[in-house]
């Protein structure tokens, strides 16, 4: 019965069965049965010839012969267990002869030992990779109690010493991905051994057997089929027991399986293996808490919530929803938890996910602005993105949203150049965009083209560009962008190609070249700019081939030279003025400051008209900061002595003041306390703080433009810093986009003359130190 077991495994796998939905299962189970049945004929074959006695000694399999959902080539992992005393050594040595040698003449690939129960778990205990394999041994023929003795022993070390082993299978793991690669990058996947592989799977059965944590189900099983599905496929078309599927191979896999192409496998494929990393990543940090409840509880402890705004709190590394908010659902919900979650490198707890996705409503058209504006938020956290997108992305989140993100999910490409699936490339991209996006007006819009810039990049399409502009273009629309938006997206997205063509095909020098740089961008110095940061962060994202210090080179040359030919362009600023209702302003020269707040979704628009004073815009900000508001944007007008002031704020941490709260807090500012936060200095992934002069953007002011990462307080400290100068804003504009604020203030001294010009440069150096926290002075 062993000849030819190899060419029976491969019949007995068949092909029509690969086509059939569900058929994997059934397969294997065929496959493991008739393994095993070979197994045991041939261990009584070898008993009678030795002599070998029906107790103490047993033949048992581990890995994937032992789970049932081995491959039609795949290796044979025995385990000839002897209890010491019942064979003698020669018999025993004998018998494994008798085992081994026919299945090695076979061609059989053999992984095999000899060893006692006391050996086993002395191996078990040095040793993860057999302790994961020992832990799923089960006996073929011989001594069964003997090896549920082996199960058993090796099961209960492990529970035992789960504390001490933990950190030692985290790290294995580590090398292993770090040495295999990952799933869902890779044209070329190793099935078994790379982030998101069958090797993951064993992994989160050991973490279950310690009983630290439980392994998911339902979307994990589905993935774990589909990857055995394709190993079995390849061990078919190549007659080989490989693992790694070939790029020569994968026509043959994709027709065997029924899907169209290659590509829709590598998809598959890649969707699996996501499912499998988001559970071994989400199990093996269940298990760290457990093992931590463990290890630290000496009594009833209270949970240690740190406050994150919005009813969201940091516990044990993780965001979770307050018991009083554990209600709330929504998209702007999520999208905060997400953002909290992201900026911050740590995941959304399970069941606060489960919580805010189960039942989740639609998004209205066009999305709220508040929606809008905490999705961009979402895009600027920084690495974390990733992560939490790919969660998202998993529980059907971002589907429901973008519904062109499923044509784009796990797609793979071919280039040699990008080293990323086409989604996980826009995600890539939208982070290393979020790095420069101090360069451009309008970061929103940088994030945004950055998310779609290749979501035209579907089977089928020859210029992926062209074709994923009107794409871009029909989702800005349904984010609420208005027409001026949504045509610059459009343009962002069919032009992102263009500066690297245009500098490596053609003379960056030619005035012709840079002539069809300045008309791609409509000869808009702004769009120029978010063209020219999406290039970069294009190319850096695909991988260093694309980003190379020639090509960064002509296309900084070519944007320099364009950037040139447009200075003579002036900038268009928001009016400092505007109209003011004569019945306000009679209130305010009576003595009376005027109040109004209009309750948003989000938080308030709050108007506020006062006598204009040194120091009102500082006392105004950190009135608002007392009572935890953030302020998205601002608009700050003087006319006639009378300072009006509109901000748009959100209440992360406290309800909305009253009116007549806001009214006492600018009559007596000193009955105030602002609840400042820590003043943090930006972190290395945060773009420096910027202040720079506006020049010829007024005859009678000081112009300044000042960017900086977004943080509570900063307006008042930005606000008492011009009056620590003695200098006074008769006019601002302020607006935060994608987590920045871009900031434009007219100061003039306190007399409402010109800033001297020896005192710009000292209050520029002030606006940066006050933008990364340093002391007011």
């Amino acid at each position: 019965m062993i000849t030819g077991i190899d060419q029976k495994r491969l019949d007995l796998a068949g092909t029509r069965e690969f086509t059939r939905l569900g058929e994997g299962p059934k397969r294997r189970a065929r496959l493991a049965a008739y393994t095993l049945e070979v197994l045991r004929e041939l261990y009584a074959d070898a008993a009678r010839s030795t002599g070998a006695p029906g107790t103490g000694v047993a033949l048992a399999v581990v890995g994937s012969l032992a789970r049932r959902d081995g491959g039609p080539l795949c290796d044979f992992d025995l385990v000839l267990l002897h209890d010491g005393r019942s064979i003698s050594a020669d018999d025993l040595n004998a018998l494994a002869d008798a085992l081994w040698y026919p299945l090695w003449d076979n061609g059989i690939r053999l992984d095999h030992s000899l060893r006692t129960p006391k050996e086993c778990r002395s191996v078990a205990s040095g040793d993860l990779a057999a302790t994961t394999g020992l832990l799923d041994i089960e006996p073929v023929a011989g001594d069964a109690l003997l090896v549920a003795q082996v199960r058993q022993g090796i099961a209960h070390d492990w529970r035992a010493n789960a504390r001490k082993r933990l950190p030692e299978l985290a790290e294995s793991v580590r090398v292993r991905h770090e040495r295999h690669g990952d799933l869902s990058a890779d044209l070329e996947p190793d099935l078994k051994e790379a982030a998101g592989g069958l090797r993951d799977m064993a992994v989160l059965r050991a973490l279950a057997g310690a009983w630290l944590a439980d392994r998911p189900h339902g979307a994990l099983d589905t993935a774990y089929d589909r990857l055995l599905d394709v190993r079995d496929a390849l061990h078919v078309v190549t007659g080989r027991g490989r693992d790694r599927l070939a790029r020569q191979d994968q026509d043959a896999v994709a027709a065997l399986l029924g899907e169209p192409d290659a590509d829709e496998l590598l998809t598959s494929v890649v969707q699996a293996g996501r499912v499998v990393s988001h559970a071994l990543t989400d199990t093996m940090r269940r298990a760290g808490q457990s093992q931590r409840a463990r290890t630290l509880r000496t009594g009833p402890r209270r949970p240690v919530l740190r406050p994150l705004g919005h009813g969201l709190y940091l516990h044990d590394g993780e965001v979770v929803l307050g018991s009083r908010d554990v209600h709330r659902r929504g998209a702007l919900v999520l999208l905060r938890a997400a953002g909290a979650a992201a900026s911050r490198g740590v995941p959304i707890a399970p069941s606060t996910l489960h919580n805010l996705t189960a039942d989740l409503p639609g998004i209205a058209t066009p999305w709220p602005a508040e929606i809008r504006d905490a999705f961009v938020d979402l895009l600027a956290s920084g690495p974390g993105l990733v992560s939490v997108w790919e969660t998202l992305d998993l529980t059907g989140v971002i589907g429901g949203w973008l519904p062109e993100w499923a044509a784009v999910r796990g797609r793979p490409q071919r280039s040699p150049v990008h080293r990323f699936t086409v989604d996980r490339h826009l995600i890539e991209t939208v982070v290393q965009a979020a790095a420069i996006r101090d360069r451009v007006r309008r970061p929103d819009l940088l994030l945004i083209a950055a998310l779609l810039h290749d979501i035209g990049k579907i089977a089928g399409v020859h210029d992926h560009a062209v074709e994923g502009a009107p794409v871009a273009a029909n989702v800005a629309r349904r984010m609420g962008f208005d027409a001026a938006d949504v045509a610059t997206l459009e343009l962002l997205v069919r032009e992102h190609l263009t500066i690297v063509d245009l500098a490596t095909r053609r003379d960056p020098h030619d005035p012709q070249t840079v002539k069809a740089l300045i008309a791609a961008v409509g000869e808009e110095p702004d769009v120029l700019a978010l063209l020219a940061a999406l290039t970069e962060a294009d190319a850096v994202a695909a991988g260093p081939k694309a980003w190379t210090s020639w090509r960064a080179g002509l296309v900084t040359t070519l944007v320099e030279h364009a950037r040139a030919a447009l200075e003579d362009r002036h900038r268009v600023l928001p009016a400092e003025e505007g109209a003011l209702d004569p019945v306000i302003a009679q209130q305010v020269r009576g003595g009376a400051p005027y109040v109004l707040v209009l309750p948003t979704p989000s938080g308030a628009q709050i108007e506020i008209s006062d006598t204009d004073r040194p120091g009102l815009f500082a006392a105004s900000a950190a009135l608002l900061a007392s009572f935890g508001m953030t302020v998205r944007s601002a608009r700050i007008r003087t006319t006639d002595g009378v300072a009006h002031n509109t901000w748009h704020v959100e209440a992360p941490l406290a309800d909305l003041p009253s009116v007549d709260q806001l009214v006492r807090g600018l009559r007596q500012p000193g009955q105030t306390r602002p609840r400042r936060q820590p003043r943090a200095i930006p972190g290395a992934g945060q773009p420096p703080s910027r202040a720079t002069v506006v020049p010829d953007a007024s005859a009678d002011a000081l112009v300044l433009e000042v960017r900086t990462a977004d943080r509570a307080g900063l307006l008042g400290d930005l606000g008492e810093t011009f009056a620590a100068h003695g200098l006074a804003v008769r006019s601002a504009h302020v607006a935060t986009y994608a987590g920045q604020s871009l900031d434009t203030f007219y100061v003039t001294t306190g007399t409402g003359e010109l800033v001297p010009p020896p005192e710009v440069a000292r209050i520029i150096a002030a606006l940066i130190d006050a933008c990364d926290g340093a002391a007011v002075s």
